[in-house]
């Protein structure tokens, strides 16, 4: 148990670092940040507070779809969030292009190990990925079709609250997947008896 906290709070953690390293580089932000960061430009508020605030509208979306979230999914909508302000504060967007595109490719695949870390530790999903699976079960539409939709859908709406599209939106969207299929199998912590099984609100397979 105490490993998988561990684990769920690094990987929330630097869920958020990742995210803002994205930002930083200039190149587009990913799916849901593109919201996030329109969101901010409209509101008295910050970026991560955007995180925040989304995460919390999403989980509201839950109730009819009749998910169950865990400790993750609630330490989810907000350490994340927290992360990525903390982080914005003191990184700042590199000069170069070089730079910028080096940072980029490290925020997505810190992303993906990020995920890996936090889904492992069993304790349930996130607001999105919750909201993506709970419409998967009861609709039938195939899981890529939602997933698909439901980033479109941000994407379009944050462009058009001024948030930033770019070739990092299409890179994120492309290689979180794959980098998730890479690492979730290494983080993924065994379950060793009922008690681990207990009120995780996340099951893999």
């Amino acid at each position: 148990m105490t490993r998988r906290l561990a684990q769920l709070a690094i990987g929330l953690w630097l869920f958020g670092i990742s995210l803002a390293m994205v930002i930083r580089s200039g190149l587009g932000n990913a799916p849901w940040d593109v919201l996030h960061q329109g969101l901010a430009n409209h509101l008295p508020i910050t970026i991560g507070q955007a995180v925040i605030m989304m995460s919390l509208v999403v989980l509201a979306l839950w109730i009819p779809l009749r998910e169950k979230p865990g400790i993750g999914t609630v330490l989810n909508a907000i350490v994340v969030g927290l992360s990525l302000d903390l982080t914005m504060d003191w990184l700042a967007e590199p000069s170069s292009l070089w730079a910028r595109v080096g940072l980029l490719v490290a925020g997505v695949i810190l992303n993906g190990l990020a995920t890996g870390l936090y889904i492992g530790s069993r304790f349930g999903s996130g607001p999105r990925d919750g909201l993506m699976t709970g419409l998967h079960r009861r609709t039938a539409i195939p899981i890529g079709v939602v997933r698909g939709a439901l980033e479109v859908s941000v994407v379009v709406l944050g462009w058009l609250l001024g948030g930033v599209v770019g070739v990092g939106t299409i890179v994120f969207a492309l290689a979180i997947g794959p980098l998730v299929q890479v690492f979730l199998p290494m983080c993924t912590v065994p379950l060793s008896s009922d008690g681990d099984r207990e009120n995780t609100g996340f099951r893999l397979g």
